[in-house]
């Protein structure tokens, strides 16, 4: 079977689905495929940050956005030695700029339901679950569409324009011949959960002992952790077992120790391979990379998921019109990573100074927090928490909704 669109989204993550909606009113038919069912995935990107809420208020969406259960955080500590903590990141300082002066730790896939349930308003917008984009169609050297698989077999779907938001690992990407430039990153996560009291606190720091690097996430009705530790070391891991897991865990956070039962079996922790990367050009004719497909992350600040929404709302403010008119160019493609580099860099460089300064030395047992110095300065100046915080709460260049997109801020 073959069918026609005009933009053609593989990935219905926070990328693709934003994008969807947004194209989908500026009147540009739009098609999202996403290869699950639903949703419904554990331990993604579950930080929404003030620039990210603030776009879902332009849309019309804040209201509803505010009626989700989410755990609010307002500040990032690191502990120093001697088991104290110095404040990295005051996102209370950030109200002259903004209404939303906190992280918001909400399910993405209560984030995602929300954005389909609006783009479903829209005559222009279609979405395909159970639908994977497999491979690109080509028109000589122009990308024309993606080859599909759906539940009634195989397909092609031709647009004007093709989005890869397929993720860090993307087959679309890949089939491009676009390649990553990498950056050595010296830790992995594992991902896992345990219970949550009434009384928890709601504080987004870190535990650091040497050797031990744990995140310690609340969210509604449990803690999301994460444990860093030296990269390429899953199998070691999981062969001393989950009793040895569990101790180590405990070691670290003895006030969760009695929780540690949560944690079942070493199937209930997810590892995930930490990747710190970006593509020098982000297209090919007829082809535009967004999100982790453009540039992976680290988990470290959270920003993926803020850094992706961002360049979903610059690709439907800057393509939106070439597309209605049918006149979109590589040269519109290149305004889009011209306009998300420096955020994008900015993001990356101060990634790369944490895992070198903090993470690195943590994990590999030479020292328990940060540098001294740098704790040191923090305190004697507390104003300067507000810096880590605008970066990480709004960034460098935050994208606002364009004109078409806006449904009566609330």
């Amino acid at each position: 079977m073959e069918t026609r669109t005009t933009c053609v989204v593989a990935g219905g993550g926070p990328a693709g689905m934003v994008l969807g909606l947004l194209l989908a009113r500026a009147g540009v038919d739009v098609t999202v495929l996403e290869k699950h069912g639903d949703f419904l995935r554990d331990f993604r990107g579950d930080t929404v940050h003030p620039s990210t809420m603030t776009l879902l208020d332009e849309l019309g969406l804040g209201e509803q956005f505010a009626a989700l259960p989410q755990t609010r955080l307002d500040e990032i500590a690191f502990p120093t030695a001697g088991h104290g903590s110095v404040r990295v990141g005051d996102l209370r300082r950030l109200r002259r700029w903004t209404k939303y002066p906190y992280i918001a730790i909400v399910p993405q896939w209560d984030v995602l339901n929300l954005i389909e349930k609006a783009g479903a308003e829209e005559p222009a917008f279609t979405l395909r679950m159970n639908t994977e984009a497999t491979g690109l169609v080509w028109d000589g050297d122009r990308v024309a569409g993606v080859r599909y698989r759906d539940a009634e077999g195989e397909g092609v779907l031709r647009a004007d324009l093709t989005i890869a938001a397929d993720g860090r690992g993307s087959r679309l990407r890949e089939e491009a011949g676009l390649v990553p430039k990498e950056f050595p990153v010296p830790f992995d996560a594992w991902w896992f959960r345990v219970g949550r009291k009434a009384d928890d606190p709601a504080s987004l720091a870190p535990t650091m002992r040497r050797g031990t690097f744990v995140i310690d996430i609340p969210r509604e009705g449990y803690r999301q952790l994460g444990y860093l530790a030296r990269k390429g070391t899953d199998r070691q891991l999981r062969e001393r077992g989950i009793e040895a897991f569990r101790a180590e865990i405990a070691r670290a956070l003895p006030h969760l120790a009695g929780r540690m039962d949560d944690v079942r079996s070493m199937d209930d922790v997810k590892h995930l391979d930490v990747r710190l990367n970006r593509l020098d050009r982000w297209h090919v004719e007829g082809l535009l990379c967004l999100g982790d497909a453009a540039h992976a992350m680290s988990p470290i600040g959270g920003v993926g998921v803020n850094l992706a929404v961002q360049d979903a709302v610059a690709a439907a403010t800057l393509l939106a019109a070439p597309l209605r008119a049918g006149t979109t160019t590589a040269a519109d493609l290149a305004t889009v990573r011209r306009r998300r580099w420096a955020p994008t860099v900015a993001v990356q460089l101060l990634q790369r100074l944490l895992h070198r300064v903090v993470a690195a030395p943590v994990v590999e047992g030479r020292r328990e927090g940060p540098p001294a110095p740098f704790a040191a300065v923090l305190r004697r100046l507390p104003a300067l928490s507000v810096v880590p915080a605008y970066l990480i709460g709004i960034g460098i260049r935050p994208e606002h909704a364009p004109e078409f997109a806006r449904r009566g801020a609330s």
